[in-house]
């Protein structure tokens, strides 16, 4: 394979990936909103890698803060510093993924919510390029308990706990468990990237790794 069919099989792949994720993401929006679902007390799903039950073991959840633009985001267990940027959507109604050229980039999906308010907010990065691991390459090794941190534009730095971290399918995919509220009333974050085998055929990774954490105290 020469050098250019390989950046464009891994610009394809990455692309590919984060279109199906964010396309059901904006077919979820339309069709119910995002955080108006009610939760269900389900089990674990398919390609669940830690069981709801561990968060027994977790903090209380803080007080949502106001609305602020969500400026980096810090994962510490991965070594993860990554610079924020709004994204909207694309001329087919799906979030636009963080430019390919810019792994290290993290996108916010701007017309949510932000980062520390109430609801869920949403975070998506590449997973890989052709030549090196991207922002969210090992998302899928966090576990509950551990951290993330969003610096937000009022100077906040909120603090979220890991609750959940799942691999969900293309088969039977549950945008409900990717995207829903875990619990009413607080302010959740989701992490998203690709996730599952990788498929040469369609250059597409076959899951999506969600990562969900939940408000547990702010700094300045």
């Amino acid at each position: 394979m020469s050098e250019d069919q390989a950046r464009t099989t891994g610009t394809e792949r990455a692309v590919t990936c984060l279109t199906w994720a964010v396309l059901l993401l904006g077919l979820w929006l339309w069709g119910r909103g995002l955080t108006g679902v009610p939760h269900t007390p389900d089990g674990p799903a398919t390609g669940n890698l830690f069981a709801p039950a561990e968060t027994a073991r977790l903090p209380s959840p803080a007080k949502p803060l106001g609305s602020a633009v969500p400026q980096r985001v810090d994962i510490p267990q991965l070594g993860v510093t990554a610079p924020v940027v709004s994204r909207g959507l694309d001329a087919q109604g799906a979030v636009d993924p963080p430019p390919f050229d810019q792994p290290g980039v993290v996108g916010w999906y701007g017309a949510g919510t932000a980062p520390g308010a109430r609801g869920t907010a949403l975070l998506v990065g590449h997973v890989d390029t052709t030549t090196r691991p991207a922002v969210f390459y090992k998302l899928s090794t966090l576990k509950p308990g551990e951290t993330v941190r969003v610096v937000r534009s009022d100077g906040q730095v909120a603090r979220f706990t890991i609750d959940d971290v799942r691999v969900l399918p293309r088969a039977g995919f549950d945008a409900h468990q990717a995207y829903g509220p875990h619990r009413p009333g607080r302010a959740e974050l989701r992490l998203i990237t690709c996730g599952g085998s990788f498929d040469r055929t369609t250059h597409s990774y076959m899951a999506n790794v969600v990562v969900s954490a939940y408000l547990t105290g702010t700094t300045r």
